[in-house]
């Protein structure tokens, strides 16, 4: 049986910092981001590829706020759903093309994908995510007085939304994924962690305004549709202790025991490695066999277990 295996992408991958926010950027990027992919294709695996999508949501959310008094107000969870059907199509595309190129036959579908998680998550009584822009404290006041938004100051700035960021329990969509993943086909799925959703006490779904981290999703995915192997493909080459420090050292392969003893030391903050080394640490607990993280340049190295951190049981 071929091996499956979830490729996560980095919404910053396809939207860099440095560079103009435009389409035909992100598409270019995009390219670049699926060499990866490509390989993992040529060596026969069953493929679900995740995404980020923090800067697309932003820019949703930046047109939104722009447009308060002209058209109608879009929630989180819509703008949500609405990069996922966008970077989907570009990631679709972009690797049928690369698929066509390199004369291989393999069909591309991508999913706008329902995550469940916790109607009583802490998070959500204590939302802490930041999303959209920036703007000085006078100019949200007024938003978040008119929207009932949460907000806080980012690191001087300026002040920003805040939203919950609940843990991911289970993909809805799972069992289709991986009938569509066993049979062949190359699934893009949980787009920017997915679109999050709570079971009411009568059993039926309802969505709501939060974001769910995209690596911790990615795991979630790779464990119900039975995946051997995950990747999250970042900006850095490989996780670090001691980051920033005389002793900073690189991590190469390592086993999940030693990993997790690093995790409760608290070697990777919240906001940057701490939830990818989380969803490795989940994935190998639920069974995987095993997590690269590494940057989309040194991928196909890390794909052949020259580069980055590998991590295994």
């Amino acid at each position: 049986m071929p091996r499956t295996a979830v490729v996560a992408l980095g919404g910053n991958a396809i939207s860099p910092k440095n560079e103009k926010d435009t389409i035909p950027n992100q598409f270019a990027n995009t390219r670049k981001s699926l060499r990866a992919v490509v390989n993992l294709v040529r060596k026969g695996y069953h493929l679900a590829i995740t995404h980020g999508n923090g800067p697309q949501v932003g820019n949703a959310l930046l047109r939104v706020e722009l447009t308060i008094d002209r058209a109608p107000f879009l929630p989180l969870g819509i703008c949500v759903a609405d990069t996922e059907g966008g970077m989907g199509y570009m990631i679709e595309q972009s690797l049928q093309n690369a698929l066509i190129q390199e004369k291989i036959q393999r069909a591309v579908v991508s999913i706008i994908t329902q995550v469940i998680v916790d109607a009583n998550d802490p998070s959500i009584n204590n939302p802490t995510k930041f999303v959209g822009s920036w703007y000085s404290k006078e100019e949200i006041t007024e938003l978040a007085r008119r929207f009932n938004w949460n907000i806080r100051e980012d690191n001087q700035r300026g002040w920003r939304r805040v939203v919950p960021s609940p843990v991911p329990k289970q993909i809805i969509n799972r069992e289709a994924i991986k009938h569509l993943v066993d049979s062949g086909t190359i699934v893009i799925a949980a787009g920017g962690g997915g679109i999050p959703v709570y079971v009411m006490e009568n059993g039926l779904y309802e969505g709501f305004d939060a974001v769910i981290d995209k690596d911790l999703a990615s795991a979630v995915l790779a464990r119900d549709i039975g995946a051997q192997e995950l990747y999250i493909l970042t900006d850095v080459d490989n996780v670090k202790i001691n980051f920033g420090e005389p002793d900073e050292q690189a991590l190469g392969l390592i086993h999940a025991a030693e990993l997790q003893r690093y995790y409760q030391a608290g070697q990777f903050p919240a906001g940057s490695m701490g939830p990818k080394v989380k969803a490795a640490l989940d994935f190998i607990a639920a069974g995987g066999e095993k997590v690269v993280i590494t940057s989309l340049e040194k991928a196909v190295a890390g794909l052949d277990g020259t580069s980055g951190t590998i991590v295994t049981p």
